[in-house]
């Protein structure tokens, strides 16, 4: 079995950010706090199930994925893991600049780039080399979940390489709102969501800061215990 706890390093952009609430509220979930939130009525409105739908994507809380999940190595430790963080922000580096919008990717509804900015693919792969010797090899009970089977050879590759498929040039960037949805049903509850993301007004998003997720088990939900602003360069805000 996978080892616990899991740890991911993941973007959040801040407690007391629009978008966090936005996405804690429609999850049902504060990954900041713990706290189980209400759903919200127009939510509830076009599809009764909403719990249901969004039961995947609330177990991790709200987030854009940098480095996948995780168990430590035997000879690294959470500290250890936690100072690694500080030092990794710490590091001067183009601050990518994404322009968001709520779509649909790979079946599922997300907040999504409008198009790829290389800055963040870059910021992704740094992510996930990085934090890399952290990472606990794969089980074969892990990798058998992942479906190798239907994965393309690089991906499985890089399932193999990385313990994840969907790194360097597979990497697409993405903030689940919802498990995967028929075509039929995807509709609405996109209209909703983007009625509400609209609401917003958040016509750019900085990738600024990334954020320590914990698993304490199989059944608990991740949380967050640690989150840093990155350094940028002077003037280097990249879209």
């Amino acid at each position: 079995m996978t080892g616990f706890p899991r740890y991911a390093i993941y973007f959040a952009a801040g407690a007391g950010h629009a978008l966090s609430r936005f996405g804690a509220e429609l999850l049902g979930y504060d990954a900041y706090t713990g706290d189980e939130l209400p759903f919200p009525g127009d939510a509830l409105h076009v599809a009764a199930d909403w719990r249901d739908i969004t039961a995947d994507p609330r177990k991790y809380g709200f987030h854009g994925t940098l480095k996948a999940p995780m168990a430590l190595t035997s000879d690294r430790t959470e500290a250890e893991l936690v100072a690694a963080c500080a030092t990794f922000a710490g590091k001067t580096r183009p601050l990518p600049v994404i322009r968001p919008v709520v779509d649909s990717i790979s079946g599922f509804i997300a907040v999504i780039p409008t198009e790829p900015v290389d800055a963040l693919q870059q910021f992704a792969a740094d992510c996930v080399r990085d934090f890399d010797s952290f990472r606990a090899s794969l089980t074969a009970e892990d990798r058998a979940r992942r479906k190798p089977e239907k994965l393309t050879e690089r991906q499985r590759d890089y399932l193999d390489r990385w313990g994840y498929p969907y790194v360097m040039e597979e990497f697409r960037f993405h903030m689940t709102l919802t498990g995967r949805l028929d075509a039929e049903r995807r509709g609405p509850i996109l209209q909703m969501l983007r009625a509400r993301f609209t609401g917003l007004g958040l016509d750019t998003l900085a990738i600024d800061r990334i954020a320590l997720f914990r698993q304490d088990d199989a059944k608990a939900r991740f949380r967050i215990i640690g989150e840093w602003k990155l350094v940028s360069q002077a003037g280097s805000r990249v879209i």
